[in-house]
């Protein structure tokens, strides 16, 4: 058996206050503006529906992959090591890097700079004109 729904009684019902009530007694609807109400609920397109369907399937056909399909392999890692000519190629160019990071120029002597370019004589000057 249901039971037929019951209407609250009158001491159920929430209290009102009295200005209140005569607000809600007296309003107008006139006063209130016009106003259009459209509905922003944008449907997916087709292009949308057919790319979740393959998406869909395509997870379906992971998730019920059978592994005992597949065959054993054994797996061979290679991992070369470098030859004694590549480590020592490799040492002596990091002792040149420290070498030049690691440079003190305090330990430079000091020289003096003399210029030699001797300038020609003048007769050199006048046998090429001549020639």
């Amino acid at each position: 058996m249901s039971a037929a729904p019951v209407s609250p009684s009158l001491k159920d019902l929430p209290k009102v206050a009295v200005d209140l009530k005569s607000q809600l007694e007296g309003f107008n609807h006139d006063n209130m503006k016009r106003a259009s109400t459209t509905e922003k609920n944008v449907l997916p397109t087709a292009e949308d529906v057919a790319t979740e369907k393959t998406q869909k399937a395509l997870l379906e056909g992971v998730e019920g992959f059978d592994t005992g399909k597949l065959k054993h392999t054994e797996t061979h890692e290679k991992n070369p090591l470098p030859d004694k000519d590549a480590i020592e190629a490799e040492k002596g160019q990091q002792k040149l890097i420290e070498g030049i990071e690691n440079f003190d120029p305090k330990k430079l002597k000091h020289t003096e700079t003399q210029e030699k370019n001797p300038l020609p004589t003048k007769e050199a000057i006048d046998q090429e004109k001549s020639a």
